[in-house]
């Protein structure tokens, strides 16, 4: 039967009474894992346990109901084991916890065989029956097989899966293909099928493409607040109004009113746009919440004790970037556990207590998401990467005895280098890493890895909030246009004709930026499209950071920036490193968005990278009070010298007071497509009012630029210290010393939402 037959006989099985089931299943599934492993290290919590029991006594009554008889069994005796529990007849021990564990691994597996074929496959769960029945008895239940760690396929993989469901393929033809694996064949387990002769290039397609379009129903779908829909319906009726306004206009060809309702459907675009978003966020901690169970079992099968600590489950992401980091981060964490986290002993050994912390924390900053995971294990030692490494011929010794602290961290993520000392199960291969940073970058987000031998490791993760609406600074470059994501944009620089700074070291042009030397790279000679700029014409430098690097890209010129809506590449293009993406833009025209990692690797870029910090979780920083920005100092009215963090700056832009003008008693300037308000937080000048040209701090708050007037841009400053201790950081106003001399330091979000949240209702 061909794919798509097999698609519509599935679609046609699965009724609606089905699909709710198996999204509710899997959903409850997540959280009886979760709150299984924090029983099992909190000790008795008669509520927690009464959520456990409702979440099994749920799938026994609908999967009862719908007539699936083995899941009706086996939730059955997972339910009386949980009666005992909360009757308190029976204490939950690690034997216990591993047995409903192993009836969790066991209920998904049916409900996959549900959602592949509509039905129940003939398997044999009478043994973990027994050992349920066993605990019920008030006897210890039968040893059982290792599990599966968690995260992975409990029987067969994905494909394997499908080769066996729809007969393609024997069970112990892929079974074999497993062992194979296992045993080293770096093949993925079609490519085995194939070679073996079991499998036909046609049906391992087939598969494939079933496995593409059979996507598992609990990830593809989102649960969404029914107040979120309201606003989306209210702002579609706005849509509706504004649009039979304009058709009003061409009908009459009366346009008087044109601008205002142009003004009006833009607001309530933008407004729409971040409604339909909203709808599409999920909280991190729907992934978190499958990561004890996963640390759970391989502490069990690594002899350790780990505990494992959340914060900030509540931070929300797009569900396709939380999709994306899914396999990244539970191989971190495994990783942890496996390498990082010693056995009980040796941690008494070396005075720490013998449970290891795990620690993961996500939180929002410079609109990004980041995920820190620290772990207060053995650490990582360089020395040891750096003789891998030699050993394996990636580096000579010379240059390899040349290498700083931190880029000796980073030769973990080269492709097959691995510190363990013999292949497990978990790890071994040094297979790993290097994907872990290749899929994080895939996304736009980059990966700072720090650690202390003995102390811990902790891996700081940046990713953007969404991967389908972007905020880009659009650029030109041998005639053409091109966008570039925001968030990997440090500031903007402008070299006058005769180029002060500007230095060749062998054949790389470097620019000296406050005392640091910065590589540069000229966008129109890496794509081919034109060679370098003439002597006499100035040159515009965009500071980009890829990591904890950074580098100058020179083009021909700068535009503006804006939200732009991501296109995939064509599979022509998508070979090519430089290109992230694709735009259209308000013109109609397309533009290729940068890949900024892909950047700095084809135009072979060497930078060093900055000293990290160490290991140990922080609390979120206050406003300013953090240490790792880079500051704007700029001059403020009779309150002198100011600063802000760079991350909370968009543009600096000089505007001409004459294109400044009055709406709803406020001054605002067309930028872009849309009104910018300003704000003065001094008086101005008699002379600013008629002429001249304001120095504007431009800052994004929910997708609308607002604008602070300064009197002067002073300089950029890389951080140097954090806040004195005389300073009260939790004031309106904190102080700090920058460059010898104290300086205010600004909460520009929070004063720029004060004086523009009344004037934002009029001007939309």
């Amino acid at each position: 039967m061909p794919p798509s037959s097999q698609l519509e006989s599935r679609t046609e099985v699965l009724d609606e009474a089905v699909r709710e089931f198996l999204v509710e299943s899997n959903e409850g599934l997540d959280r009886f894992e979760h709150e299984l492993v924090q029983l099992e290290q909190e000790g008795h919590d008669a509520e927690l346990l009464d959520s456990i029991f409702r979440v099994v006594h749920t799938i026994k009554g609908s999967g009862g109901t719908l007539g699936f008889r083995h899941l009706l069994e086996l939730a059955h005796a997972g339910e009386s084991v949980l009666s005992r529990l909360r009757e308190g007849r029976l204490r939950l021990s690690a034997s216990v916890t591993s047995t409903l564990l192993a009836m969790s691994d066991a209920l998904r597996r049916i409900l996959r065989e549900i959602e592949a074929s509509g039905r129940e496959a003939d398997g044999d769960y009478a043994g973990l029956v027994q050992r349920l029945s066993q605990i019920v008895l008030d006897r210890d239940p039968a040893p059982a097989a290792d599990p599966a760690p968690a995260g992975e396929p409990a029987a067969l993989p994905s494909v394997g899966e499908i080769l066996v469901t729809n007969r393609l393929c024997p069970a112990n033809e892929v079974r074999t293909a497993l062992q194979q694996q296992e045993g080293g064949d770096p093949r993925r387990v079609g490519e085995i099928l194939v070679a073996r002769g079991a499998v036909s290039p046609g049906a391992l397609a087939d598969a494939l493409q079933l496995q593409a379009e059979h996507r598992d129903l609990a990830s593809s779908t989102i649960r969404v607040d029914v107040t979120r829909l309201d606003t989306v319906m209210n702002l579609v009726g706005e849509l509706v109004l504004a649009r039979n306004q304009m058709l009003g206009f061409a009908e009459t060809r009366d346009y008087s009113a044109l601008p205002a309702t142009t003004q009006r459907l833009d607001a309530i675009t933008t407004e729409l746009q971040e409604a339909v978003m909203k709808t599409r966020m999920q909280p991190i901690g729907r992934l978190w919440d499958k990561l004890p169970r996963t640390v759970r079992d391989l502490a069990v099968s690594c002899g350790k004790q780990v505990e494992v600590i959340c914060q900030g489950e509540d931070t929300d992401l797009d569900k396709t970037v939380l999709d994306a980091i899914r396999d990244p981060l539970t191989h971190i964490v495994r990783n942890a556990v496996d390498h990082g986290i010693e056995p009980p002993q040796l941690r008494l050994a070396r005075g720490k207590p013998p449970a290891g912390r795990l620690q993961l924390r996500a939180f929002h900053e410079g609109g990004q998401v980041h995920i820190e995971i620290s772990d207060d294990g053995a650490g990582i030692r360089g020395e040891r990467l750096r003789d891998k490494a030699v050993a394996a011929g990636w580096l000579d010794a010379g240059r390899a005895a040349g290498l700083s602290p931190a880029e000796l961290l980073n030769l973990i993520f080269i492709p097959g280098l691995s510190t363990a000392a013999a292949v497990t199960s978990v790890s071994g291969r040094g297979v790993g890493m290097d994907v872990v940073k290749t899929n994080i970058e895939k996304i736009g987000g980059t990966i700072q890895l720090a650690s202390s031998p003995g102390e811990g490791t902790q891996l700081k993760i940046r990713i953007p909030l969404t991967l389908t609406i972007i905020p880009a600074l659009l650029v030109a470059a041998g005639g053409q246009r091109f966008a570039i994501p925001q968030a990997s944009v440090v500031e903007l620089v402008q070299l006058a004709a005769g180029r002060r700074g500007l230095e060749t070291i062998g054949d790389a042009a470097v620019y000296r930026l406050r005392g640091r030397l910065l590589p540069l790279l000229w966008l129109a000679r890496l794509l081919q499209l034109a060679p370098g700029p003439p002597a006499e014409q100035d040159l515009h430098v965009v500071v980009l950071r890829d990591g904890e690097r950074q580098f100058g890209l020179i083009v021909d010129e700068i535009s503006d920036s804006r939200e732009i809506v991501v296109k995939p590449l064509c599979c022509a293009l998508k070979t090519i490193p430089c290109f992230a993406g694709a735009t259209i833009l308000g013109d109609g025209s397309v533009a290729l968005i940068l890949d900024v990692a892909g950047l700095a690797r084809s135009a072979a870029l060497v930078a060093t990278p900055r000293a990290s910090p160490s290991p140990e979780a922080q609390s979120p920083p206050a406003a300013g009070a953090s240490a790792e920005h880079s500051w704007l100092l700029f001059r403020l009215g009779r309150d002198g010298r100011s600063a802000l963090p760079l991350s909370q700056v968009l543009r600096l832009e000089e505007i001409p007071a004459s294109r400044v003008e009055r709406a709803g008693g406020r001054d605002v300037v067309q930028y872009g497509d849309q009104l910018m308000p300003l704000v003065r937080l001094s008086p101005p000048p008699d002379a600013a009012a008629d002429s001249g040209m304001l120095q504007v701090i431009v800052h994004t708050d929910g997708g609308r630029a607002v604008g602070l007037v300064v009197d002067e841009i002073l300089d950029i400053v890389e951080p140097s210290g954090a806040l004195p201790a005389t300073a009260d950081v939790n004031s309106p106003q904190p102080l700090t010393v920058l460059q010898q001399r104290v300086t205010r330091v600004l909460d520009l979000p929070r004063l720029l939402r004060a004086r523009t949240l009344s004037a934002a209702g009029e001007l939309s």
